[in-house]
């Protein structure tokens, strides 16, 4: 534990927001899990709500920081692909 009061804070702050990053990222896998296994069984409509519920996550999670906005950019168009090949 660090001696200044500055620091100490910081090891704080960076233990919040560890936190929030994963359970941000725990969010966002979940959900590309969902939209995987609706994909795998074939169906489309419940594919499209999770496409579309997956999309809203990888953009909340790019806007917040947890995710690089190209990273999120990148995994929204495997989504997307793996959509129009159903």
């Amino acid at each position: 534990m660090p001696n200044i009061k500055s620091a100490k804070k910081r090891v704080l702050i960076a233990e919040v927001r560890k936190n929030r990053n994963m359970a941000a990222k725990s969010r966002m896998k979940t959900q590309l899990k969902k939209f995987a296994a609706a994909v795998e069984d074939g169906n489309k409509d419940a594919a499209q709500r999770e496409l579309l519920a997956s999309v809203s996550v990888l953009d909340k999670s790019a806007a917040k920081g947890v995710i690089h906005k190209n990273a999120a950019a990148r995994k929204k168009s495997n989504l997307y692909k793996a959509f129009n090949q159903l």
